[in-house]
């Protein structure tokens, strides 16, 4: 199973970041421990959404998709609470 996911930034509520990985529990405390370039800024992330998939080439598409402008906007309708 892979999973596309999004992170929330506890220092700032407004940042988030999004992903995929096929261990999400390793990867958030990958980016929680600053292993990631681009979220060592920001620590402590929450969880703040995933989706299953069965190929690692969906969960990357749905991760491509939700960094353009309008995967954003539905990521904020649909999938997160504010």
């Amino acid at each position: 199973m892979f999973y596309a996911y999004i992170l929330r930034s506890e220092q700032n509520p407004e940042r988030l970041y999004y992903g995929y990985s096929s261990d999400l529990k390793k990867r958030l405390n990958v980016h929680n421990q600053g292993g990631n370039q681009s979220t060592r800024t920001g620590a402590p992330w929450t969880l703040a959404w995933y989706g299953g998939f069965e190929s690692e080439s969906a969960a990357i598409d749905f991760e491509r998709y939700l960094k353009t402008a309008s995967g954003k906007a539905f990521a904020r309708k649909r999938l997160l609470r504010t």
